[in-house]
């Protein structure tokens, strides 16, 4: 599956891209009102329950995606696994709560606040007196003071991801006594919450051979609700057990075992008993929620093997399997045998997914287009604000989000998600989706319809060929062709369906969409009907034909709903059948632009693997939206190792899609993505994670002033600034939220979709007998 990629410092922290003309100051202010933030778009689903309703003991396998290659949160390969072990065993001074904003948490922290800011910043710690690492030692200044020195970027032996904030700190030193921690800053640093978080004993980042090699393998030292317990690389598990010394409230889990599980091996997995939580893709979602679907009806199952089996399918099965051709018959007989032990055995895997549901929620994290501004077309500002303009967000939102039940919003800001502190919606300084705006900001840059082009030989003698294979192909076809002939008419579906297999998708949009399902199944038959009557009459006048069409679309709409009914008669639900010769609807697509005798052609890359179905159908819709103002794209599809790697990280891409991780911390974690891009010695450009090379000096002062900014309203103003000097360079488009589709058993409690709030690890385990959990909080939006 694809990966997201890590903001530079979220992932480490454990919490889970020129302008040229002036812009608006109405729409750079950043001026808001306080509830200007709003609430999540979603509110968390993980079976709530209180401690004494969860049962003491108990194991629980919850699966990642990779065995972490390293349990040091501070190098360049943590990963989420790392994450998800270092919230469990680690302190962490501040965590993120329902709405993403930083806590501090009472198990370590009793207080923290700045208590001087001239001459220099100071940030007072008091700590827990009963907080003490896994060998007894208190949890204190030694600590603070290593892990800063070792993140500080002074000392180049230790092998960091990166060091922000830690090199703004000029000393750590004790307190008034050992439970008082003091920071001083060279330079003020308004985000003072995301250090030390998490926090590692001295003994790990007290010298450079324990902070790069020590950690990697084992953690001996911790101080959390669990401990590490084992690593096996061969079984791909981590295995986490209760901490004796924990001073909190007792995990009530005797074990928590993470689980290297492939996305596309979950539902198996769950069905077999070897997880009991897991993020699922919508494929796996539909499994469960079908296995609840079907409790308690008989006969066979229309999903899974053999559900695609018509019965025109299975009749030619059969007359294979009974042919004269012994090879054949052979082969298929091994075929059908093959499919009846995958039938038999994805219904017995659906009888154990009954014991699971699938809690819903918004992950931290949002999907974006993103545009490529090194070169070609998209170096234009004028072109990215065109193609941004012509993107319907809000339909793309939907097409994703609504058929999960979810809040089907966009995301209007690039550095914080509905409910953060620094949340505004700032889109307004690109503009809403306009389609003649856009069109004429091609205009503007030089691009129009129907310019000449030049011809490459190349290209000229693939075309020819193609032409000459494409004639072969038709002249050796031409019998099935014929026998096949119809009147042009494309129907979406199959003619030839299996009983039951005309279901719609359980995660659908709901009645609209129900009745628009079955709208074409009723105009599949329509236009049998249609055909039969072509053979009988096919002389018929034009003015009968038009009678007897008339009466067909009535047929075919008795029985439906309103909406329905209208859809048929129109000419049925959109993108159903259309003869040849329809006129193209109002807003298809406009005539190809040119400039310089060159097409407007973008490369849209995309990743091919399972569980990138989502975004490869964003990207059709997008590449429809675009086709309307005479943009054409060619699409790209590689492999997932080389997506972010070879395509997107070097720039190799016009057009991609991918996302990013929310961050409580803007400031800080924000300004690499979207730094200028600065030439390096060879010529080259260095861009951080600033994929889209597209930035500005204003970006880059609005952010520096912002990190050093301790006034917090004054800071949120700065940030929202930025972000709407973003929206104005068009190198990045947020689209939606990411949802997040997490598999629970159902007994399991205070686990599943987590949304902004990090996990408590002592809180998570079983229901006792009987014991049922809260609603969880209602989705807002």
């Amino acid at each position: 599956m694809h990966q997201t990629p890590r903001r530079p410092g979220a992932a480490l922290r454990s919490a889970a891209f020129l302008v040229s003309g002036a812009l608006a100051v109405t729409a750079l202010t950043g001026c808001a009102a306080d509830d200007e933030a709003g609430k999540p778009s979603a509110g968390q689903d993980i079976a709530p329950a209180a401690r004494d309703q969860i049962k003491d003991g108990g194991t629980l396998h919850w699966a990642v995606d990779t065995l972490p290659q390293t349990l040091n949160s501070f190098q360049a390969d943590a990963d989420a696994a790392t994450a998800r072990v270092a919230g469990a065993v680690l302190p962490s001074m501040f965590r993120l709560d329902g709405q993403g904003r930083p806590q501090a948490d009472p198990d370590y922290l009793e207080k923290a606040e700045v208590i001087e800011t001239e001459p220099k910043q100071v940030v007072l710690y008091k700590l827990n007196q009963q907080a003490v690492w896994g060998d007894g030692r208190e949890i204190g200044a030694p600590d603070f003071a290593a892990q800063w020195r070792a993140l500080s970027g002074k000392d180049t032996a230790y092998w960091t991801a990166h060091n922000a904030g830690y090199d703004r700190i000029e000393k750590v030193e004790r307190g008034a006594n050992d439970l008082e921690v003091r920071v001083t800053f060279a330079k003020p640093y308004a985000d003072w919450r995301a250090l030390f978080s998490p926090l590692y004993p001295k003994d790990v980042m007290g010298t450079p051979d324990h902070f790069n090699d020590g950690a990697r393998r084992k953690l001996t030292n911790t101080a959390g609700p669990f401990a590490v317990d084992a690593i096996d690389r061969d079984a791909k598990t981590v295995s986490l057990k209760r901490n004796p010394r924990w001073w909190g409230s007792p995990a009530k889990l005797d074990k928590l075992v993470l689980s290297a599980v492939p996305r596309g091996k979950r539902a198996a997995a769950l069905a077999a008993g070897d997880l009991d939580l897991a993020d699922l893709d919508t494929g796996g979602a539909d499994r469960i929620a079908y296995a609840s679907r079907d409790h308690g009806t008989a006969g066979p199952l229309a999903h899974g093997p053999g559900a695609a089996l018509t019965p025109g399918r299975a009749l030619r099965s059969w007359a294979i399997a009974h042919g004269e051709d012994e090879e054949a018959a052979e082969a298929e007989i091994t075929a059908r045998a093959k499919t009846r032990r995958a039938v038999r055995k994805y219904a017995k895997e659906q009888e154990h997914l009954r014991g699971f549901d699938v809690r819903k929620s918004l992950e931290p994290a949002y999907t974006q287009l993103a545009l490529n501004g090194t070169e070609g077309p998209l170096a234009d500002e004028r072109v990215r604000r065109a193609v941004a303009r012509a993107i319907d967000r809000t339909q793309l939102a939907e097409a994703v989000l609504k058929p999960l039940g979810l809040p089907a919003g966009t995301v209007d800001n690039h550095l914080a998600l509905a409910g953060q502190e620094a949340y505004a919606d700032n889109s307004g300084a690109l503009g809403d989706q306009d389609t003649a705006q856009a069109r004429a900001l091609l205009a503007e840059a030089g691009w129009v319809p129907g310019g000449p082009l030049k011809k490459d030989k190349d290209e000229d003698h693939d075309k020819a060929k193609d032409k000459a294979d494409k004639a072969e192909e038709k002249t050796a076809g031409s019998e099935n062709e014929a026998e096949d002939a119809d009147d042009g008419t494309y129907i979406v579906g199959e003619d030839d369906q299996k009983p039951g297999a005309d279901a719609p998708p359980l995660f659908g949009p709901g009645g609209l969409a129900a009745a628009q399902h079955t709208a074409l199944l009723h105009q599949a038959d329509a236009v049998k009907l249609r055909k039969a009557d072509k053979e009988k009459g096919k002389h018929a006048k034009h003015a009968k034909h038009s009678k007897h069409s008339k009466h067909k679309s009535d047929h075919a709409a008795e029985g439906l709903g309103k909406d329905a009914r209208t859809y048929v008669k129109q000419g049925g639900a959109p993108g159903a059948y259309a003869p040849k010769g329809t006129a193209a609807p109002a807003g298809a697509a406009a005539g190809a632009l040119a400039k310089d005798g060159k097409p407007l052609t973008l490369r849209f890359v995309l990743p091919t693997g399972a569980g990138s179905e989502q975004l490869r159908t964003v990207a059709d819709r997008i590449t429809q939206m675009l086709e309307k103002i005479g943009v054409r794209t060619d699409i790209m599809k590689v492999d997932d190792e080389s997506y972010f790697k070879d395509h997107i990280a070097s720039g190799q891409y016009d057009l991609a899609l991918y996302s990013w991780p929310a961050s409580a911390y803007p400031a800080t974690d924000a300004r690499p993505i979207y730094a200028k891009p600065v030439p390096a010695a060879d010529g080259s450009l260095t861009v951080e994670q600033n994929y889209t090379r597209v930035g500005t000096d204003q970006i880059d002062q609005l952010f520096d002033e912002a990190i050093g900014e301790l006034d917090a309203d004054e800071e949120r103003s700065l940030v929202k600034q930025a972000d709407a000097r973003i929206w104005a360079a068009a190198g990045s488009i947020p689209l939606y939220q990411r949802p997040e589709l997490v598999a629970a058993r159902t007994n399991v409690a205070n686990a599943g979709a987590f949304g902004f709030q990090e996990p408590r690890y002592e809180d998570i385990g079983y229901l006792k007998r009987g014991a049922k959990p809260a609603a969880s909080p209602a989705s807002d939006g």
